[in-house]
C-alpha cells in the first residue's frame, strides 16, 4: 500500500483514482464492506482504490477535550487498511485551514483536483467542507462538473444495530467486548512498543509489560483479560490493567500487561494487546498489600475465563 502524508506529497503524475474520504477510525464491519466495494470499483475501472483520513480528527482539532476516545491510532488504522487490500492512503492535515475550507473547495482543490478522484464512495451520512455544508446531494453536483461519479453506501446493520465507530466506542466503555467484536469483525486490540515502567510490578510478584496509550483518552479502562501478540508463534494469555493507576497516584494512562508464565524481557519489544473480556474497573486501595490480593485474584479469573475461550 502506499503511504502518502500531506496532500501536497501527492504526486500528480499519481493519476485518477476511485476514492473514499472518512475517519476510519476503528475500521469496523461498515468500514470494511466499504472498502470491498471501493476496489470493485477500481478494479472494473482499472484504478487504484485510494483512502483519505485527517491527522488530527476534525473533533480533535475543533475540541481536543471534548473529543471521543479513538478506537485506532494513525498507525493501526494504517495496517487494517493495508491488510484490507487498499492501494494508497493519503493522510491529510486537518488545521485551520482544512476547517475553513468551503465544501465546494474541498471538491475542485482536493477530490476533482489533487486526487484526481473519477468515482467517489461515500456513507450515507457523509458530511464535509466549513461547517459541514456539503452533503452527498452537493458531491453529486459538484461530480457532474468535475468528471467524477458519486456513488452512496447505505447504513451497515450487525447485530441489531447501525454499525459505526460510536456505536463500537459504547460497547467497549460499558465493558462489552464481545459485543465490540461483533461490530469490528474481530476483537479489539492495541498495539505499541515495551517501554519501562516504575517496575512496582515486579517488585509485587506481577512484573509488566508497559505501553503509553499514544492517544488522549482510551475507549476501555479497567483490568482485562487479554491476549499479547508479538512475543511469539502464537498468542500468550495474559490480564491487563489500563488506566492512571490510582493507588500510586499515577496521571498518565498507562497499558500494563502481566504475561502469565513468562519471563523474558520486552523492553523495546513492539507488541499487540487482544481485549478479550473486562473483569472489573479501576479501583484505589488502601495499601499496595490490598492491590496485591485483589491482582491475584484478577490474574486467577484471567486464566480460568481465557482457557474457556477460543
Amino acid at each position: 500500500m502506499q503511504i502518502v502524508r500531506g496532500i501536497h506529497n501527492l504526486q500528480r503524475s499519481a493519476g485518477p483514482c476511485v476514492l473514499t474520504v472518512g475517519n476510519y477510525d476503528g475500521v469496523h464491519l461498515g468500514h470494511r464492506r466499504m472498502i470491498e466495494v471501493l476496489k470493485e470499483r477500481g478494479a472494473a475501472l482499472g484504478l487504484p482504490a485510494t483512502v483519505l483520513v485527517f491527522e488530527p480528527t476534525s473533533k480533535e482539532f475543533i475540541d481536543p477535550e471534548g473529543a471521543p476516545p479513538r478506537l485506532t491510532r494513525w498507525r493501526e488504522k494504517c495496517l487494517l487498511l493495508r491488510d484490507l487490500g487498499v492501494d494508497r492512503l493519503v493522510t491529510c492535515a486537518f488545521d485551520a485551514a482544512m476547517r475553513a475550507m468551503s465544501h465546494e473547495q474541498f471538491e475542485a482543490r482536493l477530490i476533482g483536483g489533487r486526487l484526481a478522484a473519477r468515482h467517489v464512495l461515500v456513507g450515507h451520512d457523509f458530511r464535509y467542507g466549513a461547517h459541514a455544508a456539503g452533503d452527498v446531494a452537493t458531491l453529486r453536483a459538484a461530480g457532474a462538473a468535475l468528471n467524477f461519479a458519486t456513488e452512496e453506501m447505505p447504513a451497515f446493520v450487525a447485530d441489531g444495530v447501525r454499525v459505526s465507530s460510536t456505536a463500537v466506542r459504547e460497547r467497549l466503555e460499558r465493558g462489552d467486548c464481545d459485543g465490540a467484536a461483533r461490530l469490528l469483525g474481530r476483537r479489539y486490540r492495541m498495539m505499541g512498543r515495551v517501554v519501562r515502567g516504575r517496575q512496582l510490578g515486579r517488585t509485587l510478584g506481577f512484573p509488566t509489560a508497559n505501553l503509553r496509550l499514544q492517544r488522549r483518552r482510551s475507549p476501555i479502562v479497567g483490568v482485562l483479560a487479554v491476549r499479547v501478540f508479538g512475543i511469539g508463534p502464537a498468542p500468550r494469555d495474559a490480564v491487563a490493567s489500563l488506566g492512571t493507576r490510582p493507588t500510586v497516584n499515577g496521571v498518565e494512562p498507562l497499558l500494563e500487561v502481566h504475561v502469565f508464565d513468562y519471563s523474558g524481557d520486552l523492553y523495546g519489544r513492539p507488541i499487540e494487546v487482544e481485549f478479550v473480556a473486562k473483569l472489573r474497573d479501576e479501583l484505589k486501595f488502601e495499601s499496595l498489600e490490598a492491590m496485591t490480593a485483589q491482582m491475584h485474584l484478577d490474574a486467577a479469573r484471567a486464566r480460568d475465563l481465557l482457557s474457556k475461550v477460543s
